[in-house]
């Protein structure tokens, strides 16, 4: 979808990113049509870094689409596993 596709060129890092457990209430709230310009607005929402795996986290975030007029036109929750930047040292 080219919602995706704007969430994979301009926000998910080539370089961290570890894939996706998947997206969760995925809502539709206006048509989108063609010939209409998107932008995305994204909140992260938690980060957490993984206990077993501490070079890896979960990010959860809030992903609003907009169109041309700044309608909100879609939502979505998401989560992304990533590579953490940095080391952790055991306490």
């Amino acid at each position: 979808s080219l919602t995706m596709r704007l969430l994979v060129d301009h926000y998910v890092s080539r370089v961290a990113s570890l894939g996706s457990p998947g997206v969760d209430e995925l809502r539709w709230l206006k048509p989108v049509r063609p010939g209409d310009t998107l932008s995305l607005r994204v909140r992260v929402v938690e980060a957490v870094r993984s206990q077993s795996k501490p070079d890896q986290g979960t990010v959860r975030t809030f992903v609003e689409v907009l169109n041309q007029d700044s309608d909100i036109v879609m939502t979505m929750k998401g989560a992304g596993m990533i590579r953490c930047r940095g080391s952790v040292t055991a306490t």
